[in-house]
């Protein structure tokens, strides 16, 4: 099997296009569809289909980018350590929730640490598919008992109810069950529900006048003044401790979140990405602005 028509079959089926992947390896597109076709020709089989949405895995291309793509990207590290004195080096392919500022500046640090490494992001709030999506390291947020325990935990934070002294000066929150009655701005499920807001042990059902999947958004409108919202602690100290946001409901705590990482079974070995864990399990609770909340693995 051509090595080279491999990792060129590797790079379309996680580009999404031939042309994508073109530019992508630096391969000339017509080049670059002539050794993946000579690579089914070989083999047999269909690995890439054309769709209207760009190219996708047939279930025999599937099977085969899970078997081959970490043995590739092991031997492309391998290369890239023999000039890197400390033996990590590589591509880290890191998919992250959107507004999850964090880890913008970890991956900062750990680049300036090891500059053989670069980073490709990979920024969406759905659940990837590791393999097809060719996907090293997930980061991911989940409320605390909401799905199933999956990968390694490395810290665990709570949200808080903000919002600006104008707008408190105008709609003053004693309880929980004011929100019911207020301006509120909410995270948009993946579902599109109306937001329910655990607060202690009372449960709120709102009825959001906004309703958006980004936590920039939800901290810009509390800034304002327009909304009551809630924020993860990295958005909300800075302006709590300036005065421009006021914690609301403090005695009714949110529930608490975990932020774990998944990692492919075949890439734990990974030097690379076991260092960027342990890195991630050092450093991220702090940069949550909770490392009183920080768990071992």
């Amino acid at each position: 099997m051509d090595l080279n028509a491999l990792r060129l079959f590797a790079a379309a089926a996680q580009a999404g296009t031939r042309s994508a992947a073109a530019q992508r390896t630096g391969v000339p597109l017509p080049t670059l569809s002539r050794r993946v076709r000579r690579l089914e020709d070989e083999l047999g089989i269909r690995l890439l289909e054309r769709g209207a949405q760009g190219l996708s895995l047939t279930p025999e291309g599937k099977r085969l980018l899970a078997d081959a793509g970490p043995a590739l990207a092991s031997l492309a590290q391998a290369g890239e350590r023999l000039h890197d004195e400390a033996g990590i080096a590589g591509t880290l392919r890191i998919s992250v929730p959107p507004s999850f500022k964090p880890l913008w500046t970890l991956v900062s640090d750990f680049g300036r640490d090891y500059p053989a490494v670069r980073f490709d992001m990979f920024v969406t709030d759905r659940a990837v598919d590791l393999v097809a999506d060719g996907v090293d390291v997930s980061i991911n947020v989940v409320r605390d008992g909401s799905e199933p325990l999956r990968g390694r935990t490395l810290a665990r934070y709570r949200h808080r109810v903000v919002a600006a002294p104008a707008f408190l000066d105008r709609h003053p929150v004693r309880a929980p069950t004011d929100l019911a009655e207020l301006p509120v701005a909410c995270f948009r499920t993946r579902t599109g529900a109306a937001g329910v807001w655990s607060l202690g042990d009372e449960r709120v059902r709102l009825t959001p006048r906004l309703a958006t999947n980004d936590y920039l958004h939800l901290h810009q409108v509390a800034l304002s003044g327009e909304f009551v919202t809630e924020l993860p602690p990295f958005l909300a100290e800075g302006p709590i401790r300036e005065g421009s946001l006021v914690p609301v409901l403090e005695a009714h705590p949110m529930p608490s979140r975990e932020v774990r990482v998944i990692v492919p079974e075949t890439r734990w070995t990974s030097p690379l990405v076991q260092q960027f864990l342990d890195t991630c399990a050092e450093v991220l609770p702090g940069e949550l602005k909770v490392s009183d909340q920080a768990i071992d693995a």
